[in-house]
């Protein structure tokens, strides 16, 4: 599978200005979602390269917004996406992934083992029940929920100058008219994915901030 995926992953981290030498341990987490799906269905996706695109590059392309930022919790992480992607192409960025799935949890505890990734925790936790005693710079939900559901399970666990950044297709206007009472649209990032048919964008939310 590594040699025959090589070729695009290396071309899509070019395109994210990302090295190439990140392919190597990108793969290797790829082969091991590969093998322990085969007994614990931790992903729909069982096609190699669908998984390359949709999983690698998908949560890849949000890797220059964190690039900057310390902390961040990844919630209903499930097989680890998109925070093991990004912990591996941020050394500086520690991943906090949340899942209260046994089986996932348990997936993502031996992907930290295997390649040697000192910058994530596995938390098996409801994230509604996650009480870390800290804040984070920022979290994300790939595919979790709508944006005020992300923000009512999960909203507590960022900071006053946290921020929410969530992966969106193209329809995603009713969700930003229900946000809650004092959040706001800081940004929309419109993100390319190689090999991704569709639109995809990185919606920024953060508090609004009351003027003293």
């Amino acid at each position: 599978m590594h040699d025959v995926l090589r070729p695009e992953l290396d071309a899509g981290l070019r395109t994210f200005a990302l090295d190439t030498s990140l392919a190597q341990p990108l793969l290797d987490y790829l082969a091991l979602l590969s093998r322990w799906n085969a007994t614990y269905n931790l992903t729909a996706i069982r096609d190699p390269h669908e998984m390359l695109v949709k999983h690698l590059l998908d949560s890849l392309a949000m890797q220059v917004h964190v690039a900057e930022i310390k902390t961040l919790a990844d919630l209903g992480t499930g097989p680890g996406l998109p925070g093991i992607p990004l912990a591996i192409a941020t050394p500086s960025l520690h991943v906090t992934l949340v899942e209260s799935n046994g089986k996932k949890a348990r997936f993502l505890r031996e992907v930290g083992r295997q390649l040697k990734l000192g910058n994530i925790t596995v938390v098996e936790s409801r994230i509604e029940a996650f009480q870390p005693g800290t804040t984070f710079d920022a979290i994300t939900a790939r595919a979790l929920a709508t944006l005020p559901l992300i923000l009512q399970l999960g909203g507590h666990l960022l900071g006053p100058q946290g921020h929410l950044l969530a992966m969106k297709g193209a329809d995603f206007d009713a969700e930003i008219a229900a946000l809650p009472t004092g959040w706001r649209v800081q940004a929309i990032h419109p993100l390319h994915v190689p090999g991704l048919n569709g639109q995809r964008h990185l919606l920024d939310i953060a508090r609004v901030v009351v003027a003293a």
